[in-house]
């Protein structure tokens, strides 16, 4: 079978698709990863091949730089410049995701729920479809995100009603057609929403499957450090791909000087931040580029933005959480952690370098953290794997 698996061009938008293609290819299947911009590289250097459904731009310095001038589709420099990329990525990505679909020859299409592109392409190729969520902060079985209520142009919900949904279904002949989705999957666990078992759409009866999230940080050498035990509490300090080129830089200078006061190894896991503007305590490590799931093992806390990506490896490796919320789902992510009792949130308005301090120190002094994030770790253990779901929606068993 050829399965052609679309993603949105970011990492924490494509990394989590990664075991279940990689999942699918172990079981003799043909893939194909449709993303553009600098994820393509990304997915090549995960062993997988890849095409560039938008070669001509590269939609993440766009909107980064928050303007783009030249030979562009419609609408493209007004959704750069108000900050709306998923809208931007269902506009770029769609009719090179459709090509791509058609030159593989395509007999399914295993597409993210935040990826409207992969959406609206399995509807044109006409062939049956997976629906995978990728995240752990909401699911389209979240009632608020299956009504429509939060449609939020950054949190990656980009509804039908959208007009660049509109011109692109008109133009395309879609009309009003969904695609012919054979499964769903909620990769989340059951204590941040997830599933226990099998359980049909609320809207069509479609089966939700869930499946164990398996962390995909990308490859990396590991340093000798990382394959040792720490002599004191270790914590792990990241904010992610998107925060450290944002003006602000994620607030890095303060969460420094927190965790720079304790007792304490701190790893910072930070490829993208300009170190020479902040002074390093002596008990900070810049670390650079470190796969997440090959340093979260060893530590006690992990400080962190509200990723995704990153609030679930710390899930998966039972790691208590202290969370800065960022933008996009960032803020969900951070009260699911709070809700849950495996961490603890602050507003980046009340996040000063004291009370940071004093937050972290509360988590590594209460056990109850720990024990929480071991009760979620558990939680993912006993869900299925990506092989696992895989067949049981390919072959019924």
């Amino acid at each position: 079978m050829r399965i052609l698996f679309p993603a949105a061009p970011g990492y924490g938008l494509m990394l989590p698709l990664v075991p279940l293609v990689h999942a699918a290819r172990a079981a003799g299947h043909e893939v194909l990863v449709a993303t553009t911009a600098h994820m393509t590289r990304v997915a090549a250097d995960s062993g997988l091949l890849v095409t560039d459904v938008f070669p001509s731009r590269d939609v993440g310095e766009d909107l980064v730089a928050g303007s783009a001038e030249g030979d562009l589709p419609g609408g493209y420099p007004e959704l750069v410049r108000e900050m709306r990329p998923f809208e931007l990525f269902t506009l770029a990505m769609t009719e090179g995701t459709i090509a791509a679909g058609r030159d593989f020859r395509a007999d399914l299409v295993i597409y993210c729920s935040d990826h409207m592109a992969g959406k609206l392409a399995s509807t044109a190729l006409g062939v049956p479809a997976v629906e995978v969520g990728n995240r752990v902060s909401w699911s389209m079985r979240d009632p608020e995100f299956r009504d429509g209520r939060e449609h939020n142009a950054r949190m990656g919900v980009v509804s039908e009603h959208a007009p660049v949904v509109r011109d692109l279904r008109a133009r395309l002949g879609l009309g009003d057609r969904g695609p012919d989705v054979v499964a769903r999957i909620d990769p989340r666990a059951p204590s941040f929403g997830g599933l226990t078992g099998e359980e049909p759409d609320a809207r069509d009866g479609v089966p939700w499957l869930p499946m164990r999230y398996v962390p995909y940080n990308g490859g990396g050498v590991l340093p000798p450090w990382a394959m040792r035990p720490p002599r004191r509490p270790r914590i792990c300090l990241t904010l992610g791909t998107v925060a450290p080129l944002l003006p602000g830089g994620g607030g890095l200078g303060v969460l420094l000087d927190a965790l720079g006061g304790l007792d304490a190894e701190v790893i910072l896991a930070d490829d993208e931040s300009d170190l020479s503007a902040h002074r390093l305590p002596g008990n900070v490590l810049p670390a650079g580029f470190v796969p997440l799931n090959g340093i979260l093992r060893d530590c006690a806390l992990v400080v962190h933005h509200g990723g995704s990506g990153t609030t679930a490896t710390a899930l998966h490796h039972g790691v208590p959480q202290l969370v800065v919320p960022g933008g996009a789902d960032n803020e969900l992510c951070a009260r699911k952690v709070a809700e849950s009792k495996v961490g603890l949130a602050l507003a980046p308005a009340d996040a000063d370098a004291g009370t940071v301090r004093a937050t972290a120190e509360q988590i590594l002094r209460d056990e109850a953290f720990r024990s929480a994030a071991s009760a979620v770790q558990a939680e993912i253990a006993g869900q299925p794997a990506p092989a696992e779901v895989l067949r049981r929606i390919l072959h019924g068993r």
